[in-house]
Parts: C-alpha cells; sequence; structure tokens
C-alpha cells in the first residue's frame, strides 16, 4: 500500500481542527491511523502488521475481517439491509430465540431478550427494566473498579468518579463494594488465608438496619440490584477467587436484591464460557451482552432477564425503544455469530490458547521484575506493571510499553511489527489482553518475542 505522509498529516491536522477530543483516541498522541485490517492485525499506511493483543476491547473475538461473518453482512445488504425497529424480521425473532434457548437448556431458565445498539445503552435498558420490576427502586450496588459504560445512568454505576465529576450531582449514584481483587486486597489479607473476608463484610451490612441497607421488619433492601462484572473489564481483568460469586447470589437472593451480569466484554467465549459467569456456576436475574456478538460489524447488544421481570404485561410495549434496536445488518451478524458458537468447539479452543498464553505471561514475570502479577481465564488475561518492588503500581512505566509497542519499530525475522495493548486496573497500571480466539500459535509465540522486546527497552539501564 502506498505510503502517503502528506495525506496522513494533513487528516491529523483535519482531526485536530474537527474531530471532538471527547472519545479515547488521543490517549496516544499523537493518534495513529491504520488503513486496514486482517484476522489478529491491524495496518498502517506503510503496510507495516501491528498484533493487536486487544481486539477493540474485545468487540473482535473472531479476528479483523472473518469472512463467515462478512458474508452475512454482505448477503443481509442484498435483501433486507434497513427496516424501522416497530416491526419484525426473521433474523431479531431467531436471534432472540436461540440466546433464550441457550439460557433455557443449560441454565434451565426462561426469559426474554431486548436488542439495542451499544453496551451503554443496553445497560441502560437494565436500569429500566429493573426499576420497573422493583417498584421503582432507584438504588444499586456496584463494585470497586467497576465499569458499565458514560451514558448518565450507566455512569452511575461505573466506580470511577471522574466519568461523573464534570456532570453535576448523581442523587442515584451506587453503593460501591470492594472486588476480590486478591493481588492488592483492600483488607491487606491473603487468599489463602482470608476465608473470603470480602464476603463476609458485605453479608455484615445485612446484620442491622443501622448499617443502611436492610430493613429486617419489612425484610425488604433499598437497593434493587447488584451490578457485577465477573470479570473486571477496564478494572484490568481481575479475576475472581472460587466461590466468591456463588456466595454473593446467596446473600443477595436472601434479601431480595437482583443480580445483574455484564457480559459486554466477557461474553461471547473470552472467558473459555459462552457467558463469563457460567465459569462460577451463577445464573444472574439479568444479562447484558454486546460487543462481540456481531464481531464489531454493527452495532448491537441487548439484555436477557428472566421471564417474570420481562414478561409482556410487567414490561410492556414501549417500555424502552432505540431507533437502530435489533437492525437488520446487526442481528444478521449476531445470528450468524451464534451459529457459528453451535459449530465450533470454542470452549476447548479459547481454553488451550488461554493456558498456553498464561504460561508466557508467567516466563516474563520470571525474567521482568517489573511485572508484579499475572492472571487469565480463557483469553481474557492480565500482567501487572509495578515498580522493581514487584507491588507499587508503575502507571509511567506502563505509559513507556504502551508507546514503545505502538512505534512500529520491532523486529522478528527481518520484518517490522507494532504491537496494540491496552491498559486497564486500577492505577492504570495493567496490560489487559484480548487477542482474537482465532489467534494461533504461532501468533501467540510472535507476541511474547514483541512483548520481550518492549520490556527489554523500557527496562534497559
Amino acid at each position: 500500500m502506498k505510503n502517503d505522509n502528506k495525506n496522513q498529516n494533513s487528516l491529523l491536522a483535519a482531526e485536530a481542527a474537527y474531530c471532538s477530543y471527547g472519545d479515547t483516541v488521543h490517549y496516544i498522541d499523537p493518534p495513529k491511523l491504520f488503513v486496514h485490517s486482517q484476522g489478529s492485525f491491524v495496518y498502517d499506511d506503510r503496510d507495516r502488521p501491528y498484533l493487536d493483543l486487544q481486539m477493540w476491547y474485545s468487540a473482535v473475538n473472531f479476528g479483523y475481517g472473518n469472512e463467515r461473518l462478512n458474508n452475512a453482512l454482505k448477503r443481509q445488504l442484498d435483501t433486507l439491509p434497513q427496516l424501522a425497529s416497530q416491526y419484525l424480521h426473521r433474523e431479531k425473532v431467531e436471534l432472540a430465540t436461540a440466546l433464550c434457548r441457550y439460557m433455557e437448556n443449560k441454565h434451565r431458565v426462561k426469559g426474554r431478550v431486548h436488542f439495542n445498539v451499544g453496551g451503554s445503552q443496553a445497560v441502560e435498558d437494565s436500569l429500566k427494566l429493573v426499576r420497573n420490576f422493583c417498584h421503582g427502586k432507584s438504588l444499586m450496588l456496584a463494585f470497586e473498579g467497576g465499569y458499565h459504560g458514560r451514558t448518565l445512568g450507566a455512569t452511575s454505576i461505573t466506580s470511577s468518579y471522574r466519568y461523573r465529576r464534570r456532570y453535576g450531582h448523581f442523587g442515584e449514584r451506587a453503593l460501591f463494594v470492594p472486588f476480590p481483587y486478591c493481588f492488592r486486597c483492600p483488607y491487606k489479607l491473603n487468599r489463602e488465608s482470608c476465608d473470603m473476608f470480602c464476603i463476609q463484610q458485605l453479608e455484615r451490612l445485612f446484620e442491622t438496619e443501622y448499617y443502611g441497607l436492610w430493613d429486617p421488619k419489612a425484610h425488604e433492601a433499598e437497593y434493587a440490584a447488584f451490578y457485577v462484572e465477573c470479570i473486571q473489564g477496564t478494572g484490568g481483568y481481575v479475576i475472581p477467587p472460587d466461590g466468591y460469586f456463588p456466595a454473593l447470589k446467596r446473600i443477595l437472593d436472601q434479601h431480595n436484591i437482583l443480580m445483574v451480569d455484564d457480559e459486554i466484554q466477557m461474553g461471547f467465549y473470552r472467558t473459555g464460557k459462552y457467558w463469563g459467569l457460567e465459569n462460577f456456576g451463577v445464573t444472574p436475574d439479568v444479562l447484558v451482552f454486546g460487543k462481540a456478538m456481531t464481531n464489531g460489524l454493527n452495532p448491537l447488544s441487548g439484555l436477557w432477564a428472566k421471564e417474570a421481570m420481562i414478561t409482556p404485561d410487567v414490561f410492556p410495549c414501549g417500555s424502552t425503544h432505540s431507533t437502530f434496536a435489533s437492525n437488520p445488518l446487526g442481528t444478521a451478524v449476531a445470528l450468524e455469530t451464534v451459529r457459528m458458537l453451535e459449530e465450533i468447539d470454542y470452549e476447548t479452543r479459547v481454553n488451550d490458547s488461554g493456558r498456553y498464553f498464561l504460561e508466557g505471561l508467567r516466563e516474563l514475570k520470571s525474567r521482568y521484575a517489573i511485572i508484579g502479577d499475572v492472571d487469565g481465564l480463557g483469553l481474557a488475561l492480565r500482567a501487572e506493571i509495578c515498580a522493581e518492588d514487584g507491588f507499587t503500581p508503575d502507571k509511567a512505566m506502563m505509559d513507556r510499553i504502551v508507546d514503545e509497542a505502538m512505534k512500529g519499530d520491532l523486529e522478528v525475522d527481518g520484518r517490522q511489527y507494532g504491537l496494540v495493548l491496552d491498559i486497564g486496573g486500577y492505577y492504570k497500571n495493567v496490560i489487559t489482553f484480548a487477542p482474537s480466539l482465532d489467534i494461533s500459535r504461532n501468533e501467540i509465540d510472535l507476541a511474547f518475542r514483541l512483548l520481550d522486546q518492549v520490556l527489554h527497552r523500557v527496562t534497559k539501564k
């Protein structure tokens, strides 16, 4: 592909003059321009490949340019590319049916699906659904480190104050409780001996009305639902200990508080299971999904809820709506995705690749003192970058790593590469790895050769 620095410079100048800086493009300065993508790679204007280890925040689980999913979109473009959301089309009905039947077969529970176009919008719909079902209760519980979107309602249950600070008072701000982040336990305890102290502290809040959550006389909680990510996404792919989520669900059920499972990043086999929460043996009351369902080709999101919450007499026509909800292009691709997941054993594929990837991370950790912790579940993996004591968060080093990786001058077997990494974590010091679920062993090996070069450069005395 022809290198045209003049055209690239003019594009960057136009972007600086006419595009809002309110999105996330300028986390990298200068912003990076890419011209095409395929498989696990994106390419710059010099046709230099950048191995993508975050795949659009897990929106492109099945690789760039996935032929099967692309063809589904093309077929729909030639048949029914547009239709107002108040009318039915086959793809919507078959997709909803497939998702609900999966829940019936796997979890033995009947439910219904409601579609929208983005993760934050689906979270907003879930808030309406919960508040409606709980007779107008508007307060929610959520986790420290949790992220559920940047619309106003979603921001109220997202822990970071940065996303709320400039937009006035949030009277319905969630009560945020500690996530079981064992590497940085807020109680300074050890996973092996703590006896799940964090869940005991949560259960303690229901012992008396004077702890602010529970009226034992009325047997009623002030809070309607607990919004969870089974593995925290923006929070740094923090993986909880076994037993935590079953204990949490038991407490919530005892106090008539719903569990809403945000699967927007972890759904569709990112963790080696269809839904991430399945790793922990729990069925939520509401499940929110998006991102990878259409492999990034056309926005579509949605929620699944238990029948009692979403039956037509409880959640009637017009309760919530979006112009592009259940659009034909999105539902067509999503339907093909669901069929593909039924045919291909992604559970085995993802878990095998995840184990191999985690072995590589552990090997790097053994050689670089700045890697304080590595962990993973399926192909949701993390490496926490620390000072040389192996614990103190080092955001400056994390920024250097990302900048070095994006230079595009890493060399393997005579070819130059770049490396696309994502930053997460409470202290913005975690590399969150979300590679393609179809990543090959050779590509994983390449990833570690590139990471090794980056780490060597930034730690060189």
